[in-house]
């Protein structure tokens, strides 16, 4: 097992790892819309999954993987009526490669976020 962490990424707001690597998979924490640079919280929906896909890519590329790797992935949204404009976005980086998701209406996501995604990825041949 091998604990990954990356500083392109926002560092964990708790006792958790940006992802942990094992048995050849690499399990990604759920990442929300927080710059690493600034420590801030991206504006509105859209661009706070532009900087979670930023954030994941972060995370993989220390693992030495990357969003082609990703074999699932679970969504998180505060409001469900945002569903259409998630996959709009969220489908900006999977075109051809298209993981298993499950997306989930919650009340509540940490630091105010709107929306927060975990992945999990097989580690780079």
């Amino acid at each position: 097992m091998k604990y990954i962490q990356s500083d392109k990424a926002p560092a964990a707001v708790g006792p958790y790892s940006q992802a942990v690597e094992a048995n050849g998979f690499i399990f990604c924490a759920g990442q929300i819309g927080i710059d690493p640079k600034t420590n801030l919280l991206a504006d509105g929906i859209e661009n706070q999954i532009k900087q979670i896909m930023a954030n994941i890519s972060a995370v993989l590329e220390a693992a030495g993987s990357d969003l082609t790797k990703i074999i699932k992935t679970t969504i998180f949204i505060t409001n469900i009526d945002d569903f259409p404009k998630v996959n709009e976005i969220y489908g900006q980086y999977f075109t051809d490669h298209k993981p298993a998701r499950s997306t989930v209406d919650v009340d509540n996501l940490p630091k105010g976020a709107l929306v927060e995604i975990e992945a999990v990825a097989v580690v780079s041949a």
